[in-house]
């Protein structure tokens, strides 16, 4: 029989193709962002993301949820994942300018695995030597990507791509002490508001004006960000969280697309034997943890 505790058949559906259309979006959102970064200092793009989208987020946070919840919050941990949020996207961003969107992605599938081990000792969960063993074949799998040797050894890129992950993994174990208290709309325009002071005041030294003809570029990506920013809201919402968290997993289909029809470029048997084995592990994690994934409240 089934579980009446469970959300009906349709909300899955929805949820799936929710998640699938908000990988979508980031995906494209990461385009812009490449496309920017071979005009602009990494923390200028980092400001310019948050700027784009900000409008938006903001407009959605009111009507849903009114000012004064945005304001009774937790400012301390805010404070930490606007820090985290310019490097991560900072981080990001360097490597885009460096490395195919697909190869990029392979790299950062590792966070979900970094979300398991701090869990440890920063929110005290027990994980069992199963996990642990998944956490170590997934970083041996960002070292497939990453070449041990050749010409690929350890890249600056690579190595960003890695920092931004465990940034990443940071915040999201942030939001799962301020989702006790905060709502997702706090959370996401404060991260929003922090990352675009802190990285447009870090940025501003060494700020490239704007060109006219990136201005579509800047638009497209708050649009698309704020889109699927709600669309993953309501993929977690409406599914359980087992069945639509490994979905993410289908950007490296979208960063193999973007980067064939944009960069002409196609990864190489390592990428695609390293993502898998990331993949991989990963999946076995959440295969593991059931219904408990947490739920990020920023993508890079």
């Amino acid at each position: 029989m089934p579980n009446p505790a469970s959300p009906p058949s349709s909300a899955h559906h929805r949820g799936i193709w929710l998640m699938l259309a908000a990988v979508g979006m980031f995906a494209l959102m990461d385009a812009g962002l490449k496309l920017l970064s071979a005009h602009y200092p990494p923390l200028q793009v980092a400001a310019l993301r948050g700027l784009a989208s900000l409008p938006l987020v903001l407009a959605w946070a009111l009507w849903t949820l009114g000012w004064r919840p945005l304001l009774r919050v937790r400012w301390p941990l805010h404070l930490l994942r606007g820090a985290l949020g310019v490097m991560m996207m900072a981080s990001f961003v360097y490597a885009l300018k460096r490395l195919p969107l697909s190869t990029a992605y392979s790299i950062f599938f590792v966070a979900p695995l970094l979300i398991t081990a701090l869990s440890v000792p920063i929110l005290g969960e027990r994980v069992g030597p199963r996990r642990w063993t998944a956490i170590g074949v997934g970083l041996l799998g960002v070292l497939v990507v990453l070449r041990p040797s050749g010409e690929g050894m350890l890249s600056m890129a690579g190595l960003a791509v890695l920092l931004a992950a465990v940034a990443y993994a940071v915040s999201a174990i942030t939001v799962r002490v301020l989702a006790r208290t905060d709502s997702n709309q706090a959370m996401v325009s404060w991260l929003l508001v922090l990352m675009a002071l802190g990285a447009g005041a870090l940025a501003w030294p060494e700020r490239v004006a704007l060109r006219g003809e990136d201005g579509w570029i800047v638009a497209g990506i708050g649009i698309v960000g704020t889109l699927g920013q709600y669309a993953i809201t309501e993929a977690f919402r409406q599914g359980e969280a087992s069945l639509i968290a490994p979905l993410e997993y289908s950007a490296l289909v979208w960063g193999v697309a973007l980067d064939l029809a944009l960069w002409g470029v196609l990864p190489d048997a390592m990428t695609w034997l390293g993502a898998g084995i990331i993949i991989g592990s990963g999946l076995y994690l959440l295969h593991r943890e059931k219904g408990s994934v947490p739920m990020e409240a920023e993508h890079p």
